[in-house]
């Protein structure tokens, strides 16, 4: 498994990742009745979708497989606990205390802070003795992001990249992951300090979309911030943005948080709590 997991890895390196996944976004926003049941159909089969918890379960009903995708769940499909909540559905891949500004991506590999909120130093600062927690959306999971906490969105700011798969595979083998995949950082202002809320992008993602501005990636070739005029503000479990095929959401809290001791890569619904401050 390991010889795999590097092998799948190191064929990444030269693949022309934005091609391949503006191609896959083509294919996605079809609306050709047999293309996109077709694809709908297979991927249900394949990763054993549960439609049962979705607002609308039948199949066929989704104008595109990007809709099918980003589908809507039941008002009481996911609760919402006390504390701090997971974002979305997928794997706890890790969690912990911001080390001297580093977060871990896996078992010998970590990154920085400022290179994943996108070079500032300043920024990168004020989560300095905070906390952060990674969720992995895989295929079959539900691909809306909520807020973990409530906040009043301060900036968003866009970062270039490359768009390496995001699984435990590469995540093992190619080192700062995160912070060199195309990702879109939101940082919001709560009443425990800065929460970042950083939306990472990967192969075969065909965009990433916030409830505030749309689509947002891609932009460009350099990082660009936006501020927005009228103050955006968001409630503890509502919907903050979303996955054109998935991904990984990785937070950053300026403040220690308490985390419920899980292992490593144990699922997780949204609206579950990972911990309190």
């Amino acid at each position: 498994m390991t010889l795999y997991q590097k092998a799948f890895s190191l064929i990444q390196y030269p693949l022309p990742h934005h091609a391949l996944s503006r191609l896959t976004g083509l294919f996605a926003q079809c609306d050709n009745p047999w293309v996109k049941n077709t694809l709908i159909n297979a991927f249900i089969k394949r990763f054993n979708v549960d439609m049962s918890q979705a607002l609308e379960p039948e199949p066929t009903a989704y104008a595109t497989f990007n809709d099918f995708f980003t589908r809507a769940l039941k008002a009481d499909a996911r609760p919402i606990h006390e504390g701090i909540i997971s974002p979305a559905d997928g794997t706890v891949s890790q969690y912990g205390r911001l080390q001297a500004g580093q977060l871990v991506q896996a078992k010998g590999h970590t990154y920085s802070a400022q290179t994943l909120l996108g070079g500032d130093t300043e920024l990168a600062e004020e989560f300095l003795g905070g906390s952060f927690a990674t969720v992995y959306l895989s295929p079959k999971d539900y691909h809306r992001v909520h807020m973990p906490v409530t906040g009043t969105l301060r900036e968003m700011i866009y970062v270039p990249g490359r768009l390496f798969s995001v699984n435990q595979a590469t995540a093992n083998y190619v080192p700062g992951l995160f912070a060199r995949n195309e990702r879109l950082v939101c940082i919001f202002d709560t009443e425990q300090g800065p929460v970042a809320m950083v939306l990472v992008g990967a192969m075969i993602v065909a965009a990433i979309e916030t409830v505030w501005s749309g689509q947002v990636t891609p932009l460009s070739s350099h990082p660009q911030r936006m501020q927005f005029g009228q103050p955006i503000t968001l409630e503890k479990g509502a919907e903050m943005g979303r996955f054109k095929l998935g991904s990984t959401v990785v937070m950053c809290f300026a403040k220690p948080v308490s985390f419920t001791e899980r292992p490593l890569a144990s699922m997780v619904s949204m609206g579950e709590s990972l911990g309190c401050y």
